[in-house]
């Protein structure tokens, strides 16, 4: 309690916490536990098929790739979506890697995309390709490789979907925009 204290005085404890790594593994392990809370809190109010509809997981993962990057947005897709799994059997094992590939696909081109256009023209983006290489994976996986399929369809996740797109056109750059300005965060 001491050492606390004497950090305290020194403001030496301002000074980890302003550090560029302390805000990115808080903010990531923040972002990873939210992508776990988030479904199942719209699982709860708006029952089984939120998921589907309004993407609670994409979330977190958006919100990471925009405020801290690809490495942190790659974390938090894996651990949600592990995390969730184990805490609250969601995804189903079925649907857990190929959910998991999802998410990874939107961390690593939001993040690409975010270093070179805006975050809006970066989030539009990462929603079509992410998509269509999405698509392309499932065509991959169960085609050429004989994974078992889930019966999704990527058109028909699309329109599921919507609503969710649009909470996410709406609001995560907004939310990202705030969290990197008040952090004093440059994506790099």
């Amino acid at each position: 309690m001491e050492k606390v204290d004497n950090l305290i005085k020194n403001k030496k404890i301002v000074e980890i916490l302003s550090n560029r790594k302390v805000k990115f593994i808080i903010g990531t392990i923040l972002l990873s536990g939210i992508g776990i809370a988030l479904p199942r809190i719209f699982h709860i109010l708006a029952g089984s098929s939120a998921g589907a509809t309004f993407l609670p997981m994409h979330i977190a993962v958006l919100i990471a790739a925009l405020s801290f990057g690809i490495t942190s947005s790659i974390i938090v897709a894996g651990t949600s979506v592990i995390s969730s799994y184990l805490l609250t059997g969601m995804p189903t094992i079925e649907r857990l890697p190929y959910m998991l590939i999802e998410l990874v696909i939107y961390a690593i081109l939001l993040g690409l995309f975010n270093k070179k256009f805006s975050s809006y023209i970066s989030l539009i983006a990462t929603i079509i390709l992410g998509r269509i290489l999405y698509a392309g994976t499932l065509f991959f996986a169960i085609n050429v490789l004989q994974f078992k399929t889930y019966g999704i369809s990527v058109i028909e996740s699309i329109k599921t979907g919507m609503p969710g797109i649009i909470i996410q056109l709406l609001f995560i750059p907004f939310i990202a925009k705030i969290i990197s300005e008040r952090l004093k965060l440059k994506n790099e």
